[in-house]
C-alpha cells in the first residue's frame, strides 16, 4: 500500500474513533508498527492527527483545526467522487448553481466543467480555476474574500457579495454532521459566508461523505433541517442512516462499489 493510501486509511480511522493505537493502525494495513510510526509522524507534521504515546488522536483543537485541501483531496477520493456523480445528476441548463468551497464540491465541479452551461457562484479558487482550465461554456462568479487553510474565500465581502445572489440550487461541503450541532465547520467566518450561501438558495443540497458523522467543528452553518438533501456515501454508519433520515428532507447514499453514479434513498427519509 502507498504512504498516500496509508494516511488517507489512518485519518480516517483517526476521525471514526478518535484516538488509535499505532498496533491497531499496523494490524488494519498490514503494515510493521515503524512504517505506522512514520506515517503518524508525517499526518501530525502536516497537521492532520495529533501524535501521542503509543498512537494517535485527533489534533488538541479539533474544533479548530481546519486541514489544508493538499492534504485532504488524498482523502477519500472513491467515496467523494461518488457522491459528485450523485450531485451532478440534479444539475440542468441554464441553473444558477452554489458550490462552496470543499473538496467534495472540487470533485463536483470537475464533473460540472464538462456539462452544460450554467452559471457557477463559488467562493472557492480551485473551483473556479477547474472550470476555467476547462472548455466549460459555463459562467463562474468568484466571491472576494479573505483565503482559509482550505482554499475558501470568506469574511464580509463574500458574505456581502452572495447577499445580492439567488440560486436555484447550492452544493454545500461541510466540515462535520452532528446530530446537535448540525452541519459545522472548524473556521468562524466560514460558517458566516456558508450561511449566506444557505440563505440565497432555493434548495440546499449537503454533501458529506460518512466520516463527517460525529465530526463537531467550532462553528454551526446549519441545522439538519435546514438540508433538503444530503448525500453521503453507503459506508454511513446505521445510527447516522436513522437520524438523519428522520431529520434531512432526503437523504441519498452514493454507491461506493463499480457504478459510482448510482444510489439508495434511504427508507426512513422523507420524499424530496
Amino acid at each position: 500500500m502507498l504512504a498516500a493510501a496509508r494516511h488517507s486509511a489512518i485519518l480516517a480511522e483517526v476521525q471514526r474513533e478518535r484516538i488509535v493505537r499505532v498496533a491497531d493502525l499496523a494490524k488494519m494495513l498490514g503494515v510493521s508498527l515503524m512504517t505506522v510510526r512514520r506515517d503518524i509522524e508525517a499526518l501530525d507534521a502536516a497537521g492532520a492527527v495529533e501524535k501521542i504515546h503509543g498512537g494517535a488522536k485527533l489534533p488538541g483543537g479539533a474544533g479548530t483545526h481546519e486541514p489544508g485541501f493538499e492534504l485532504k483531496v488524498t482523502q477519500l477520493k472513491d467515496e467523494k467522487m461518488a457522491i459528485a456523480h450523485e450531485a451532478a445528476a440534479q444539475v440542468r441548463e441554464g441553473m444558477a448553481v452554489g458550490l462552496s468551497a470543499g473538496t467534495t464540491t472540487w470533485a463536483l465541479a470537475q464533473l460540472l466543467s464538462a456539462g452544460p452551461r450554467i452559471t457557477v457562484v463559488t467562493n472557492s479558487v480551485r473551483i473556479a480555476d477547474v472550470f476555467h482550465q476547462s472548455s466549460s461554456p459555463s459562467t463562474v462568479i468568484l466571491t472576494g474574500g479573505e483565503r482559509t487553510p482550505s482554499d475558501a474565500l470568506v469574511g464580509p465581502l463574500a458574505t456581502s457579495s452572495l447577499k445580492q445572489l439567488h440560486l436555484d440550487v447550492l452544493f454545500l461541503g461541510v466540515h462535520g454532521v452532528d446530530a446537535d450541532a448540525g452541519f459545522t465547520t472548524p473556521n468562524v467566518l466560514e460558517a458566516e459566508t456558508n450561511r449566506a450561501f444557505v440563505t440565497a438558495a432555493r434548495r440546499v443540497v449537503v454533501l458529506a461523505d460518512h466520516t463527517k458523522w460525529g465530526t463537531l467543528g467550532i462553528s454551526t452553518i446549519a441545522s439538519l433541517e435546514d438540508a433538503d438533501e444530503l448525500i453521503s456515501d453507503d459506508l454511513l454508519g446505521s445510527e447516522a442512516r436513522r437520524i438523519l433520515g428522520e431529520r434531512v428532507g432526503r437523504l441519498r447514499l452514493a454507491s461506493t462499489g463499480d457504478a459510482p453514479h448510482t444510489s439508495a434513498a434511504s427508507p426512513t427519509a422523507a420524499a424530496g
